[in-house]
């Protein structure tokens, strides 16, 4: 593994307690970084940050990222004990099943773009204000190529991501010239604790659209991840970097 310099690095990660979220915050540490998990599964939360606990400075909290209050709240605690958040991971998400959108449930479909798409914007919310007072900042929001091919029997979950994109080209835009660059991840389909979100014909159905014939490994992403995190990273901002085995087409 080729280690980063993100040596005195603060990094909050959404969804931080198991999956690309938990690759990503071992990536750091490894790294010299110091992370803040949040997650709404406490169990999940104590056992990460356990096993984190050996390779640096763990942080947790339990947090509705859905909730405005909560998301300011988290984000005060963080600069109370941290003083500085340098990172944001915006991971958490929810696939919200699988069904033609006809067929979706209206409230399943409003919590998936609540959860994907209201919430990243949140979390931006309570944390930029602080990396524009210390003119540094790395965002990197974990979309999905059903963003940009748009998946069927997925419509709530594509959408979700396609509007996570358009967010980070805005938001990209508007901090150019602060010293704080966001970029997106687009990844294909990862075997995660998501998958229990899945029917297994649309799982089949991923799987046949990777030209390299095998889902993405979350430490693949977590490498990808914790590069666009480092200073290395230092002239792309507004970009959506694909990681999906040969997937992708633009």
């Amino acid at each position: 593994m080729n280690q980063l310099d993100l040596n005195g690095r603060v990094a909050v990660i959404t969804g931080g307690a198991q999956g690309i979220g938990y690759a990503t915050a071992e990536r750091m540490l490894l790294s010299g970084a110091t992370v803040v998990l949040w997650d709404i599964d406490a169990k999940a939360l104590a056992a990460a940050r356990e096993s984190l606990s050996a390779l640096g400075t763990v942080d947790t909290a339990l947090v509705e990222l859905t909730d405005a209050d909560a998301v300011l709240a988290a984000a005060g605690a963080v600069m109370r004990t941290q003083g500085r958040i340098d990172i944001l991971v915006n991971n958490a998400g929810i696939t919200g099943g699988n069904a033609t959108t006809w067929e979706l449930d209206p409230v399943m479909w409003r919590r998936v773009i609540e959860v994907n798409l209201v919430a990243p914007y949140l979390v931006c919310r309570a944390v930029v204000p602080q990396m524009l007072q210390r003119g540094y900042g790395r965002i990197v929001n974990v979309a999905s190529v059903a963003g940009k091919e748009g998946n069927p029997n997925a419509s709530h979950y594509s959408a979700s991501k396609a509007g996570l994109i358009a967010l980070t080209k805005s938001l990209s835009k508007e901090l150019a010239t602060q010293g704080i660059l966001v970029n997106a991840v687009s990844p294909a389909a990862a075997k995660t604790a998501i998958f229990d979100q899945m029917s297994q014909q649309h799982i089949d159905f991923m799987l046949g659209k990777i030209p390299m014939g095998r889902f993405v490994q979350v430490g693949e992403i977590a490498a990808l991840i914790g590069w666009l995190s480092s200073e290395d990273c230092s002239f792309s901002t507004g970009a959506v970097f694909d990681i999906s085995g040969g997937r992708a087409t633009y």
